[in-house]
């Protein structure tokens, strides 16, 4: 069985040359809970997939098309974000093979080298546009000065996700609400725990069959 995974690996990843160039993953707390380590392999996958695929094509440019992926979010979805503090020593090891940035009650943590991977946990994207609009307002910024180029400077979380991918079910949360206005949306039935390399190559293979219109 482990030999017919590993050949369908190999038949997904070479039929792919297009790749999200950031990818967002919705989790709730009990998917961390019942696999903390999965973070980190699933963060494996993403850069053997990278270096694979770049390895055999070049990369192209414009309506985020690439064939690298830059940048990993990981969205932790959980009302009680003190529920987690014992995972973190976990998620932390994330720094090992990327460049981790991690957001977790008040405190930002980062570390390492290598692919941008942020993990924020029990953020909401509506708190996030409530202080922007905040601090625009300490900041003296005038009504007539807010376009969204303004707004985006001043966002928590930087990245645009081309691909969303939620796992075990199809409710999203509120998260990025801004950044993934034009972001594809991928639901896996695969539970968390359960996600396998295979089911992640599947996803960017749907990505990739995708006429992305951003809006138009």
């Amino acid at each position: 069985m482990a030999m017919i995974y590993w050949l369908y690996e190999r038949l997904l990843l070479s039929g792919i040359s297009t790749l999200p160039a950031g990818i967002c993953f919705m989790l709730t707390g009990e998917d961390l809970l019942d696999a903390p380590g999965k973070l980190q392999e699933c963060t494996s996958w993403c850069i053997e997939i990278s270096e694979s695929v770049s390895s055999r094509t070049s990369e192209t440019q414009g309506n985020g098309t690439s064939s690298l992926i830059r940048s990993l979010t990981y969205h932790i979805s959980t009302p009680d974000p003190e529920r987690i503090d014992p995972f973190i020593p976990e998620i932390r090891k994330i720094s090992g093979i990327a460049h981790l940035t991690l957001h977790h009650r008040e405190n930002i943590l980062s570390g390492g080298t290598g692919m941008d991977v942020t993990v924020a946990i029990g953020k909401s994207g509506r708190e996030e546009i409530a202080g922007c609009i905040r601090q625009m307002a300490i900041d003296g910024i005038s009504p007539s000065d807010v376009t969204e180029e303004k707004i985006e400077s001043y966002l928590t979380f930087k990245h645009t996700p081309d691909l969303v991918i939620k796992t075990g079910g199809y409710h999203l949360t509120d998260f990025l609400i801004w950044q993934s206005v034009y972001s594809e949306i991928f639901f896996s039935d695969v539970n968390w725990r359960l996600l396998r390399k295979v089911d992640l190559l599947r996803a960017l293979r749907d990505y990739q069959a995708r006429i992305r219109r951003f809006g138009r």
